[in-house]
């Protein structure tokens, strides 16, 4: 069963990524994802492709991870008894609240440790998933592996994620899947799963530009994701997109001398379309 388990695992992104590519893309891929994600559906016994079917029509996040002994998506206690049988993966065990499929992660896996924010400071905008300590300027290397990597060791220096090197490779599978990078000089890498915690997103600037598949990228938004809101994220992520449709607040990014300056710049760019 945990062939069929990693096989949910793989279609989920997939259709995932599909959703991402409406909302950014060129719709170029479309056909590509498609074929790889029904190449996935075939893979699927009789038995689990008809509770896939049937979890899908509600919500494309059909499976999710048990973290601290909970449902990564709804956060439902799981028993004791139940939790044995996720973490042996002889068959499969839903979430007896929200009916999803739930998998073991694995104690490699990258998982967000940043501290809960204080209720009496309640923050807005951009600032409830950066912090000014998770900007960088000038990024070092001019390929995407060397920013992804500089940006998630930023994460973990700051105590925002455990494992960055787990989070480099998740998030170079991704790219491998189909590039992130959205045109306009911007790129989002990110890795869904990365539970324990809030949406964290670090960003780097590059001056002389990344190469990202052959284009070449200025601003790189990193994301860590929890399951959970990756439908919030293609809001927030066209958000993003949208502040920087205007050349001058990249350029205002790319110019930052300093991390502050940067983060304060990125707090001006998308204080109307980050809610």
């Amino acid at each position: 069963m945990k062939s069929q388990i990693n096989t949910l695992r793989q279609l989920q992104e997939l259709v995932l990524t599909r959703d991402e590519h409406h909302q950014t893309g060129d719709g170029s891929r479309i056909d590509s994802l498609n074929d790889s994600i029904f190449a996935l559906q075939d893979k699927l016994e009789p038995q689990v492709a008809a509770l896939y079917d049937r979890l899908y029509k509600k919500s494309h996040i059909v499976i999710a991870a048990m973290s601290n002994g909970c449902c990564s998506v709804c956060g439902m206690q799981v028993p004791i008894a139940q939790s044995q049988q996720v973490k042996l993966a002889q068959h499969l065990v839903t979430c007896s609240s929200c009916g999803r499929i739930l998998f073991a992660s694995a104690s490699e896996d990258a998982h967000n440790i940043a501290e809960k924010p204080d209720r009496d400071d309640p923050k807005t905008g951009i600032s409830r998933f950066s912090a000014e300590e998770l900007m960088m300027v000038d990024l070092p290397g001019s390929s995407k592996a060397e920013a992804i990597a500089a940006l998630a060791g930023l994460m973990e220096k700051n105590h925002f994620v455990k494992n960055a090197d787990s989070l480099v490779t998740a998030a170079m599978d991704r790219e491998a899947i189909l590039s992130t990078a959205v045109g306009g000089g911007l790129a989002f890498p990110h890795v869904r799963g990365v539970e324990g915690g809030g949406l964290t997103i670090a960003v780097g600037v590059s001056r002389k530009g990344v190469d990202w598949d052959g284009e070449t990228v200025n601003v790189v938004f990193l994301s860590a994701i929890p399951v959970a809101v990756s439908a919030f994220y293609l809001r927030l992520m066209s958000g993003i997109v949208q502040s920087f449709s205007k050349k001058e607040n990249i350029d205002t990014l790319i110019s930052s001398p300093d991390q502050a300056t940067l983060w304060k710049a990125l707090v001006k760019a998308t204080r109307h379309t980050v809610k």
